[in-house]
This record gives C-alpha cells, structure tokens and sequence, in this order.
C-alpha cells in the first residue's frame, strides 16, 4: 500500500508551522533563545522513516534517541528527539475537513509534541509512561497547546 506523501509545496507550510510553534512555545515558556535550543530535535516526515515508525493513528511519534554532547559536560549523552509526522494521516484529516487547513493543523501538530519535548526535558514528565498515565499527559499537554495558541 502506498501511503501519501507531503508533496514539495507542502513542505514550505510545514516549514512555517514549525517556525510558529517554536515562537509561540518558546515565548509560552518563557524561554531564551540558548535555553530553547537544548531541546534537542529534528523532524521527518514518511519519507525519511522506517516501517516501525509508520502509524495507522497518530498524527505523530514522537522518537527519542541521544546524541553525544560537547566534551566539557559531565554528562557527554543528551537526550534528542525525533518528530515523526505522518503524512497519510495528517494529509487524511485536511481532506476529510474542508475547514481545517494545511498550516494551522501543522502547526498545533508541532506545538503539541514541542510542549512533549519541554516537558521531557524539564523532568515535568517521563517519556517512558503507558495506560492512564499516558492518556493524562496527553489531555495536559492538549490543554497547555491550547493555551498556546490560543
């Protein structure tokens, strides 16, 4: 089965998603620009993932990995994390949607697992949690992405 893909046009709005979601989490928390840039991450999209990280439901997964970190730390690994959006199924919602637009759905996308990633790396949550615990952390961090953009 082949799943659909972001198209080359689609990656300028992506692009401007992310910018915004960056913006608005970052001034959300109060952040600096040094400090916002410890929370490490990149993101993909279904062409650059492996099978494993296909999803028949979520409209993204957020992945973490590490990196090694500079020399002078003491603690040389950090933790990094990997936004993997799924186009067939964010594409799938547009379609289906005729009011919900590209950029703004993106953009919620991406402040929603940036807000995972401040969490994670504020010790606020653990990244490892299943079952009920799963499902609070998504309501909180779908609260605190609505406060957002709000």
């Amino acid at each position: 089965m082949t799943l659909r893909t972001f198209k080359k046009s689609d990656l300028a709005t992506l692009s401007e998603a992310l910018h915004v979601a960056e913006d608005k989490t970052s001034d959300f928390f109060r952040f600096s620009y040094d400090l916002w840039k410890r929370n490490q991450y990149d993101v993909k999209t279904v062409k650059s993932l492996p099978p494993d990280d296909l999803s028949t439901y979520a409209l993204a997964v957020l992945k973490r990995g590490t990196r090694k970190g500079p020399a002078s730390l003491k603690s040389k690994d950090r933790n990094f994390y990997f936004i993997c959006l799924q186009d067939h199924q964010i594409l799938e919602a547009v379609q289906r949607d005729e009011e919900l637009a590209l950029l703004p759905f993106l953009t919620y996308i991406f402040t929603h697992e940036l807000v995972h990633i401040v969490r994670f790396g504020s010790f606020l949550q653990r990244y490892e949690v299943s079952g009920a615990n799963r499902e609070r952390e998504e309501q909180i961090v779908h609260e605190i992405t609505f406060d957002i953009l709000k």
